[in-house]
């Protein structure tokens, strides 16, 4: 039987992977793409782990996709995706049944922080217009090849009304903490931008993570949006877009070796079988790409020496999704306008900083800060019906426990779920008999299931020394490695984590040229 071969073989059904499996074959080229799973998305997927129940087993919220042309490029709405607008986006439940709300609308967000507090209204309207200039250079970088040139272009050059260069650079440095606490007076304020800065995994007193606060200026330009059906609708409609262009997936495919004959990648060992190809793109996590995939004497001990040494991190969150028989009850009754977001449950800077002084100890943080997600209040198909579903994502959790203790125990997982579910009862007391059914995903569920590293959502630390031309490694940033035709995408390079699909449209333009060169 003659062997089928192809142009570019890519290793995961991520969404970078699929996006990059998509462009290339929108460029002409002959595509595999092969998932160890029974089904496409990684951590952008879909699954009915009830019946009826429509779960997200990874990502929920899209936010930075939208600064992209992807959706728009690849036509997936013909494909069946379609985008639900969240707005509120986030919300932050204050007692007496109101909230602090950000709306995609400035001006309406300006309006709800006032009734917190008239000086942090001004100064948010500030933030944001300072802001604004810099994140629309980091979105910039973050959809080029990562070098020092362009983030200094896009970045630290980019006009700041009323700022020079130096003020713009200081605000990147800052640890967000700090940024949060200097700007705003009122602790609503400071909690709710704190926590939202915390979704990237950093501490506040870490140093360059000041966009991870001052990058939510970008939601109120171009939103935050759900895809109807889950978030892995997503990944559905680009695998329906890559078999339009004429590209395979196999799922179920686990890929076992990366085939490399004179030091050149030629293609890959799945399932007992090889599939050839000029390019083999690894859309997995960088060390399993490495430690797992290419033998030892395919990687130089110097570099193998230097991924050992990449920061992975300690895990830091877990999720807690629940089938309920209603909403929470904020203190205004259900549904509530705060439904459509995610909800911010971290009453002040103080609880977010004790949650993670518990992680650093090498314990489950025993009140940990909550982002609920109720999007069966916008969304009809996730849930049968006079059900809800309720999603909790939860920081901090180490992946690896001092306390003796492992997630492979029942109970563990069980009172790491219990301390979750009680900040939710703290703010919303109706959840305490309303959830029915609960799907735990601990940091070793998330690495077993999703592949991701010691449950590390981002795949590496988010941290300054890992950004940009740094991630994974400087010799590793341009999606290129020392082997010959093999090429990395995925959440481990520029520009890491969230639902994006910049790597993948960066490392596709990066192996189309090596493959018309070929």
């Amino acid at each position: 039987m003659m062997e089928t071969r192809y142009d570019a073989i890519v290793i995961g059904a991520g969404h970078n992977g699929l996006v990059c499996a998509c462009y290339l074959a929108k460029a002409g080229h002959k595509v595999l793409v092969l998932e160890r799973r029974a089904v496409v998305g990684g951590a952008v997927c879909t699954e009915e782990v009830w019946p009826g129940y429509q779960i997200d087993i990874g990502s929920s919220v899209h936010l930075m996709i939208h600064r992209t042309p992807i959706v728009a490029e690849l036509e997936l709405e013909k494909y069946g995706l379609e985008y639900i607008e969240m707005d509120p986006w986030a919300a932050l439940p204050l007692p007496g049944g109101e909230a602090l709300c950000f709306y995609r609308d400035l001006e309406r967000t300006v309006e709800s922080i006032a009734r917190v507090s008239a000086r942090d209204a001004a100064a948010y309207r500030e933030f944001v217009t300072r802001w604004g200039p810099v994140v629309r250079g980091v979105f910039r970088a973050f959809q080029e090849p990562p070098t020092m040139a362009s983030f200094g272009r896009h970045v630290i050059l980019a006009p700041s009304p009323g700022r020079n260069s130096t003020d713009a650079l200081r605000m990147i440095l800052s640890g967000y903490g700090r940024l949060i606490h200097e700007t705003f007076e009122s602790v609503p304020m400071r909690a709710a931008l704190g926590w939202l800065a915390a979704q990237s995994g950093p501490p506040p007193t870490e140093p360059g993570t000041g966009p991870f606060a001052g990058w939510y200026a970008a939601v109120h330009e171009s939103g935050a949006r759900r895809a109807r059906g889950g978030s892995g609708m997503l990944t559905v409609a680009l695998r329906r877009a890559l078999e339009a262009l004429g590209g395979t997936v196999l799922t179920g495919a686990r890929v076992e070796r990366i085939l490399v004959e004179g030091g050149k990648a030629v293609g890959v060992a799945a399932g007992g079988q090889s599939y050839r190809a000029r390019a083999v793109v690894a859309a997995c996590h960088v060390l399993t790409t490495f430690q797992d995939l290419l033998a030892e004497s395919e990687v130089s001990e110097d570099l193998a020496s230097r991924l050992r040494s990449v920061n992975v991190g300690n895990g830091f969150g877990m999720t807690v999704r629940c089938a309920a028989s209603e909403l929470p009850d904020y203190g205004g009754g259900w549904p509530m306008e705060i439904h459509r977001g995610m909800q911010l449950l971290c009453p002040t800077p103080e609880f977010l900083g004790e949650a993670y002084a518990d992680y650093v100890g090498g314990r489950p943080s025993r009140r940990p800060a909550v982002l609920a997600m109720t999007f069966s209040a916008l969304d009809d198909t996730l849930a049968p019906p006079g059900k809800q579903v309720v999603q909790l994502w939860s920081q901090y959790f180490p992946y690896e426990r001092r306390d003796g203790r492992t997630w492979d125990e029942d109970a563990a997982r069980d009172e790491a779920a219990d301390a979750i579910c009680e900040t939710l009862f703290s703010y919303a007391p109706n959840m305490r008999g309303a959830i029915e059914k609960r799907f735990i995903q601990t940091p070793l569920d998330l690495e077993r299931t999703l592949g991701l590293r010691r449950g590390n959502v981002m795949h590496l630390e988010m941290s300054l020394d890992q950004m940009f031309a740094f991630r994974p490694l400087p010799e590793l940033a341009q999606y290129r490695t020392p082997i010959d035709g093999l090429f990395l995408t995925g959440a481990s390079t520029h520009p890491g984590g969230g639902v994006f699909g910049a790597s993948g449209v960066s490392a596709a333009r990066v192996v189309g040229r090596a493959l018309r060169r070929r």
